[in-house]
C-alpha cells in the first residue's frame, strides 16, 4: 500500500492486481529446429528410485552393500546425458559412459574408463551397473557381465526384456528393474 500510494504521486489511475500463482509443470522444453521438444521432468525421489519399488528379475537379491551401491549408482545417473551406464564400487562411481549413439558404446567407454585408471586395478569387476534408460538387446549386458560387473538396475520395458533377463539369469548377475528412467535429453 505505501509504495502504491508512491507511485500515485506520480500517476494517478494506478491499481494492484492479485494474479494467481501459475501451476509448476513437470515439463522441460528444449527448442529445436523447427519446434520444440517436450519431456517430462526427472523427479528426484520418483517412484523407481526407492529400492523397495524394484523387481528382481535376475539373480539373488542384493545384499546390503550391493543394493547401497546400486541405489547409488541409479541416483547418482540422474546427473548423466543420453545413453548413460554408470558402474559404482563402494559408494563411488569408479567408470562412466555417456553421450553415445547407442547404449552399447556407453558399455564400453564405462568399463574402458573403470578399468584404465593409472594403478591398473580393474574396477569394473564387482562393481554393479545402472543404465539410465532400457536395454533394447542383450548385448549391452553381455558386455558389462564380461567385465565383472555383478549387479545392473535398469528401468526394464524393451520388448525385448525377456532376453536381456536370461542374459543377466544365464550369468547368474543380479538386474533390478525401476519401472522409472533417467533417459532424457
Amino acid at each position: 500500500p505505501e509504495a502504491l500510494e508512491l507511485l500515485r504521486t506520480k500517476k494517478k489511475n494506478l491499481r494492484i492486481l492479485k494474479v494467481a500463482t501459475p501451476p509448476v509443470l513437470d515439463l522441460q522444453v528444449h527448442p529445436i529446429d523447427g519446434g520444440a521438444l517436450v519431456q517430462s521432468a526427472d523427479k528426484i525421489d520418483a517412484f523407481g528410485d526407492n529400492p523397495e519399488n524394484w523387481t528382481l528379475v535376475s539373480g539373488d537379491p542384493a545384499d546390503v552393500d550391493t543394493l547401497r551401491d546400486l541405489q547409488f549408482a541409479w541416483r547418482s545417473l540422474r546427473c548423466v546425458k543420453s545413453n548413460a551406464i554408470l558402474l559404482a564400487h563402494d559408494n563411488a562411481t569408479v567408470g562412466i559412459g555417456m553421450g553415445q549413439v547407442n547404449r552399447v558404446d556407453s558399455c564400453h567407454l564405462a568399463v574402458e574408463r573403470a578399468n584404465t585408471l593409472a594403478d591398473g586395478v580393474e574396477r569394473a569387476k564387482g562393481a554393479v551397473a545402472a543404465s539410465d534408460a532400457f536395454f533394447p538387446f542383450a548385448d549391452g549386458p553381455q558386455i558389462l557381465i564380461e567385465a565383472g560387473v555383478s549387479a545392473i538396475v535398469q528401468p526394464g520395458g524393451s520388448i525385448r526384456d525377456e532376453e536381456v533377463f536370461e542374459a543377466a539369469r544365464s550369468a547368474g548377475v543380479t538386474m533390478y528393474v525401476t519401472g522409472t528412467r533417467h533417459f532424457f535429453h
